[in-house]
C-alpha cells in the first residue's frame, strides 16, 4: 500500500465462519484493517463503537439479519458517516427491490471476489479524492 493511501476499516459481517475469515484475509491483504461480527447484533454493537468504512454484509443470518442492520443504520445516521454498505450475499436477486428501497446499491454474488474488493476500494479513494 503507498504510503498516500488511507488504511480504510471495514465490518466484515457474517454468520459462516469460514467465509467471514476469507473475507477478513481478503481485506487485510489489501494493507486495510478488518472487524467482524457473527451476526446483525454483533455488527450493531460493532457499528456503536467505531465508525467505518465499508460494511461487508450477509443478508441471511440468525439472531438480527443484514435487511434490519440497514433499517438501524438508517436509523442512526450519525454512524452512517463515510459508510458503504455491501450487501454479499448467495440471494441477492429476490431481495434487491427491498435493498434498493433501503438504499443499498452495492451487492454482490457470494463469493466476493479480489477483484471487486480493490474495486470498491478504488471506488472510495477516488470519492475521497475528488
Amino acid at each position: 500500500m503507498s504510503t498516500e493511501a488511507k488504511q480504510l476499516r471495514f465490518l466484515i459481517v457474517e454468520d459462516t465462519e469460514d467465509i467471514r475469515d476469507l473475507m477478513v484475509r481478503m481485506v487485510v491483504r489489501q494493507g486495510h484493517l478488518a472487524d467482524e461480527a457473527a451476526d446483525g447484533l454483533e455488527a450493531v454493537a460493532a457499528l456503536q463503537e467505531e465508525l467505518y468504512d465499508f460494511i461487508l454484509l450477509d443478508l441471511t443470518m440468525p439472531r438480527m439479519g443484514g435487511e434490519d442492520v440497514v433499517r438501524w443504520l438508517n436509523e442512526h445516521p450519525d454512524r452512517t458517516v463515510g459508510l458503504e454498505v455491501v450487501v454479499i450475499t448467495a440471494w441477492a436477486g429476490e431481495r434487491r427491490a427491498v435493498l434498493q428501497e433501503l438504499g443499498v446499491t452495492n451487492v454482490f454474488q457470494k463469493p466476493l471476489r479480489t477483484q471487486q474488493l480493490r474495486d470498491l476500494i478504488a471506488e472510495k479513494d477516488l470519492g475521497t479524492r475528488s
